[in-house]
């Protein structure tokens, strides 16, 4: 059976089924529902006394960075209250907002807990005037600190960029900042010689570009800032080959060598700004005799030996030739 004569058959076989339905019985008692969720509500919102457990998110703010917590802190706080039924359906309609905990604050002080009036405090902030307090957990929380050493570290690139094929990467990319402070023990940063990037993949880019990037995490390590940005500076380059004559060093004064073949071409990038600039003369290829006179079949690779930096990506080809030794005096 074809879809369209499925349709046509189960159309009216569905139109009869719904016809059956009570609409008006449907109706009544949707509006019942309504009313009595309605009066319901209006029960609760005059009722006293009303009881409710939250959780309360934790933010800890003004962190040193030269220390570190002795205890784990906790994320999360839990809170019982009670009040009136409007307040409590705002509490459970509303999301309360993370407590802050100003540690910078309670160390200036000389306080390493929070507990008490002053944590009771906090919490109330968070509620409304009418809520009442019943209880909350943990009761304390502890900020005591410890002081870290610290060391300078270079950024190091973990990771892989390239480029649209009309594009590349002009210099070497650098990190702002290029320096990051490592915070930790003697012996954690003793090994450590550079903050190295996550592993990180730019892929495709086609105009110079400033990202961001994080540094790999060290247990027992805290990097500040833990994420910089690396400027990727990127070109419109283009294609040009020349070529290049082999010419061989140290030959011994009764030898002469032939390259087969003796010029090669040598394909390689360059920007627009530098294609006039570049000339065949500026690449050589020198092969020294006493690298190559031994070679088995006769054949030698090849490998630039002079080549203009702003030339990217440089191909030989062929990649090697076949040479032949000659005696001067013809013999």
């Amino acid at each position: 059976m074809g879809m369209k004569e499925f349709i046509s058959n189960w159309k009216p076989k569905a139109k009869a089924f719904f016809s059956t339905i009570p609409w008006k019985n449907l109706l009544f008692f949707l509006l019942f529902l309504t009313l009595a969720f309605i009066f319901w509500l209006m029960l609760f919102f005059q009722k006293e006394n009303v009881e409710g457990t939250y959780r309360i998110p934790l933010k800890y703010t003004n962190i040193p960075d030269d220390v570190v917590f002795d205890n784990p802190l906790p994320a999360n706080i839990e809170i019982s209250v009670s009040d009136n039924g409007v307040g409590i359906f705002r509490l459970d309609v509303k999301k309360i907002d993370s407590l802050e905990i100003n540690v910078g604050e309670f160390i200036r002080e000389g306080t390493n807990d929070v507990q008490g009036d002053q944590f009771r405090q906090l919490i109330r902030s968070k509620l409304a005037p009418s809520t009442i307090i019943r209880g909350y957990y943990p009761m304390h929380i502890s900020l005591a600190t410890s002081k870290l050493q610290h060391k300078e570290l270079r950024v190091v690139f973990d990771g892989e960029i390239t480029t649209s094929r009309a594009n590349l990467v002009a210099d070497s990319a650098f990190f702002i900042p290029e320096t990051v402070m490592a915070y930790g023990s003697a012996a954690s940063l003793k090994a450590l010689r550079a903050a190295t990037t996550e592993y990180t993949l730019f892929k495709n880019l086609k105009a110079t570009s400033q990202l961001p990037v994080k540094i790999n995490p060290v247990e027992g390590v805290k990097f500040v800032p833990n994420e910089v940005e690396i400027y990727i500076p990127i070109e419109e380059y283009t294609e040009r080959t020349v070529e290049v004559p082999i010419t061989a060093l140290h030959m011994p004064t009764n030898l002469d060598v032939k390259f087969f073949p003796s010029r090669v071409k040598v394909s390689f990038s360059v920007t627009l700004e530098e294609y006039k600039k570049i000339n065949p003369e500026d690449f050589e290829i020198k092969l020294d005799y006493r690298n190559f006179h031994e070679n088995e079949g006769g054949r030698v690779e090849l490998e630039l030996t002079s080549s203009p930096s702003t030339a990217k990506n440089t191909r030989i080809s062929p990649s090697s030739v076949e040479f032949l030794f000659e005696n001067r005096n013809g013999h």
